[in-house]
């Protein structure tokens, strides 16, 4: 089987396609190395001879017809997407270009391959569109997103992709395209870049700076580690079926200050060599900072849909993937470090107001 994956040096696309080199899949990665990609995710699997790399901006139309033209794809897994939310206030007709036109413009040449594809071909075609638990807007103290929640997205980001959601959709249905969309909750683990909540917090904890949380860090969330969702994702484009969602949570809610109070009890064990500004605990570092206008309150997610159909359960717990992270960024400087040198991340963004 050979995929296309588009953001394949992304944080999640990066562990979908080492997942996909694992087992012996062919995958194609498709990704324009903006600022948040870094190819180095992937340097365990360059050499893979099932491996192709296309440099290409999902939002050009010729380049992603050559693309589909030349390697003929099994299934496309379109990961491809801006993605953070303190971003999209700032700059939203960014993520309205990337996630929405890039996303139709990959539809496009998606259909022109499929419509021009041998029977064989068209047979076992998937388009999986990866998108995110935000579109559904936020819950109260209680309840669960599931595949039937009506879609109220209250960010720029979220609606963006809620936005490319709906396309998929009526692609299936208007030119019969075979779409499976599938809807994620917050993603964690190694090579995540450091602008997201968990690689903020142990890069700025080592460095003995600040750790800024939202408000007073009562936010919840529902927390998956990357490798369990990459597991999933390649379920789902196998095995899923034409024309239905799928929610895909880690089954770990935590409120974001407990979830900063933990990181830093991880460090205290795995790096008691504090700095001098975190004399008794990381913990000293934490720093309550301006909220995130619009910040939704809670994601909790149902994932009962794909456990009862497909057999897909997270495997790794909320504990054990935190300890894991954190003992990679610990043993890999190297990857983390250029990026801060470079001065991509650390900066606070989202507080752009109306006038």
């Amino acid at each position: 089987m050979k995929l296309l994956v588009t953001g394949g040096a992304g944080f999640i696309g990066s562990a979908v396609v080492r997942a996909a080199i694992g087992r012996g899949l062919s995958v194609v990665n498709v990704d324009a190395l903006t600022y948040a990609a870094n190819l180095d995710n992937l340097r365990d699997v360059t050499g893979a001879s099932g491996y192709a790399f296309e440099h290409a901006d999902i939002c050009d139309g010729p380049a992603m017809r050559r693309i589909f033209e030349t390697h003929q794809p099994d299934a496309v897994m379109h990961l491809a997407a801006e993605s953070h939310v303190d971003r999209s206030i700032d700059a939203p007709m960014a993520f309205v270009h990337s996630n929405v036109v890039g996303t139709t413009t990959l539809l496009e040449a998606a259909t022109a391959w499929y419509e021009a594809a041998p029977a064989a071909v068209r047979h076992h075609f998937r388009f999986h569109h990866i998108s995110t638990d935000e579109v559904y807007g936020t819950l109260g103290s209680t309840g669960l997103f599931t595949e039937e929640t009506p879609y109220r997205p209250n960010s720029p980001y979220s609606a963006s992709k809620a936005s490319s959601d709906h396309f998929v959709r009526a692609w299936g249905e208007t030119f019969r395209l075979p779409v499976v969309v599938s809807n994620c909750s917050n993603n964690y683990g190694p090579y995540q870049f450091p602008e997201k909540l968990i690689p903020v917090v142990i890069l700025n904890a080592i460095a003995g700076r600040p750790i800024p949380v939202y408000g007073q860090g009562l936010n919840v969330r529902d927390w998956l580690f990357v490798d369990d969702h990459a597991e999933a994702l390649l379920l789902i484009v196998r095995r899923g079926a034409i024309g239905e969602t799928y929610n895909i949570g880690g089954h770990n809610e935590a409120a974001n200050i407990d979830l900063v109070r933990t990181l830093c009890a991880i460090l205290d064990e795995l790096r008691p060599d504090r700095p001098a500004s975190a004399r008794t605990s990381y913990a000293e570092l934490i720093t309550f900072v301006t909220d995130r206008p619009g910040h939704d309150l809670r994601y909790a997610i149902d994932a009962s849909k794909i456990g009862r159909e497909l057999g897909w359960r997270p495997s790794v717990t909320l504990e054990q993937g935190l300890k894991r992270t954190v003992a990679w960024y610990l043993d890999n400087e190297w990857w983390w470090r250029p990026i801060l040198e470079r001065g991509e991340a650390g900066q606070r963004l989202g507080l752009r107001q109306a006038s």
